[in-house]
């Protein structure tokens, strides 16, 4: 059944949360990132508004944010310790809950596109590593050779952390490269989404740490850690300090919140964000329930971040205090 034209619909993502230093972002840059914010956007919008589905929107969000080499997911995706790309991404549909997730992979162009094939192709919830990439070639999804996700910023971003051996978030304001051919770049991405059937899901897609160890996995793969969707709740995506996420179950959390204590969006999601900080950590996430009543909650300095609704009028935000529509 084809829903109505007029049956409430929306979009709401983000392109990672941290240390984004204000003084730093030239307008240049600033208009770089709202750009492809907006891009991420209109992409979404153009399925829900067609009637697709919400897993639909929120691929279609994620995959312009993995192809651009702005964000930590995809093509933008940091190095390993050992000079190696790793990326994740996981996916999950409230309706059925069904998800699907996917670590360590290393030559599928889109992971979130991955991600989707084991949730719908596959009898199993998460594949890492070769195998994860070997079923992805098997389901026709874009394979690319490695050096395809090698961007210059991100492999300075290695030597410095390596010189100062340390494990770097991709917003660490210690990192002083600067934006001309090199562009600074910023965060793990997400996205969640209502469509007109009244449904929501969410996604999310990282390459995870500068520096971290091969093999390490953060919250964005992981169902319940950096993303979750109920249609009883909400659908969250999460980003952050992912091994703090992890511990604090922080996607499920927030919507175990709105649904067994009635908590609005934003309280729960502050409610988590704090949780997580007395643990060590920070970040942000973004939710959305089936009345289409959002939240894009963070306790860093800026998180990338947007929506877009019926209206077809995407606004993109990064600092605390800029209003949202």
């Amino acid at each position: 059944m084809t829903a109505p034209d007029d049956v409430p619909f929306r979009l709401v993502i983000h392109g990672g949360a941290g240390a984004i230093n204000r003084s730093r972002l030239t307008a240049e840059r600033e208009a770089v990132y709202r750009q492809v914010l907006t891009q991420s956007l209109n992409a979404g919008y153009a399925v829900l508004s067609g009637g697709g589905s919400c897993i639909d929107a929120v691929i279609a969000a994620i995959v312009v944010m993995e192809d651009s080499p702005f964000f930590n997911a995809g093509k933008g995706s940091v190095f390993n310790h050992e000079g190696q790309n790793e990326l994740e991404a996981s996916i999950m549909e409230g309706a059925t809950r069904l998800a699907g997730a996917v670590a360590g992979i290393t030559t599928v162009r889109n992971p979130i596109r991955a991600a989707h094939a084991i949730m719908m192709k596959s009898p199993h919830a998460m594949l890492i590593g070769r195998g994860a990439d070997t079923f992805a070639a098997e389901q026709g999804l874009e394979i690319v050779d490695p050096d395809y996700f090698h961007t210059p910023h991100r492999w300075e971003q290695l030597q410095k952390a390596l010189t100062k051996e340390q494990v770097l978030r991709d917003h660490d304001a210690d990192s002083n490269i600067p934006f001309v051919n090199t562009d600074e770049k910023h965060g793990t991405v997400g996205a969640v989404a209502l469509d007109r059937h009244g449904n929501i899901a969410a996604g999310t897609s990282t390459g995870g740490l500068t520096n971290k160890r091969r093999g390490r996995v953060g919250d964005s793969s992981i169902i319940g850690a950096g993303t979750y969707a109920d249609n009883r709740s909400a659908a969250v995506s999460a980003t952050g300090t992912g091994e703090m996420f992890i511990r604090a179950a922080a996607a499920y959390q927030t919507a175990a919140q709105v649904m067994m204590l009635r908590k609005p969006l934003r309280e729960a999601a502050d409610n988590t964000l704090a949780e997580v900080s007395k643990i060590g950590g920070d970040g942000g996430l973004i939710l959305l329930n089936v009345k289409g009543d959002y939240a894009m909650q963070f306790n860093t300095s800026g998180m990338y971040r947007g929506t877009i609704s019926n209206d077809g009028i995407a606004w993109t935000g990064i600092f605390p205090g800029e209003p949202d529509i």
